[in-house]
């Protein structure tokens, strides 16, 4: 029996505990070629990874095993630095698996994508994640708007967000 509970502790405690209360579905159609290359961070919400970080920026490379090397930069307290990962399909087109931590790999789910492969938003498998990516290191007005107006629909607070300096 306590091996029972150690192991749903464990289970609750590696999953969140938490009831999902956004709409994290994914787009439906992905072009993983397309999304390669640069994307700078326009905004995040905060989490204990990337706070204090700014001129935050991720790269995608595509490896000949078909998975994606994640490379993360930017500036903590005025210093370069970076972290390195791996992405991995799966059947479902917008839904990535992302890994900077050997064997544990979470959601990286694309919410909304440009059409032009120019701006995202991005979530997670929790409501505790949510990022908007572009092309650019700025977005106009209008992209703000459209994004903003998108994680409110879905049901998050863009109030949380982080706006990065780039």
């Amino acid at each position: 029996m306590k091996k029972i509970f150690s192991l749903s502790v464990l289970l609750c405690l590696l999953t969140g505990c938490s009831k999902l209360t956004v709409d994290n579905s994914v787009v439906n159609d992905f072009d993983l070629d397309r999304f390669l290359g640069g994307w700078y961070e326009i905004a995040r919400f905060d989490h204990r990874f990337e706070r204090g970080m700014e001129q935050t920026k991720a790269n995608y490379t595509l490896r000949e095993d078909g998975k994606v090397d994640v490379l993360n930069t930017g500036l903590k307290n005025g210093k370069p630095t970076e972290a390195k990962g791996v992405a991995k399909l799966t059947d479902t087109p917008g839904l990535l698996r992302v890994s900077f931590w050997g064997p544990f790999y979470s959601d990286y789910r694309i919410l909304l994508l440009d059409p032009d492969y120019q701006y995202a938003l991005i979530g997670s498998g929790t409501d505790d994640y949510l990022w908007i990516l572009s092309r650019t290191p700025r977005i106009s007005p209008e992209i703000k708007d459209k994004l903003l107006a998108e994680a409110r629909k879905r049901g998050y607070d863009p109030a949380n967000l982080i706006w990065v300096k780039q």
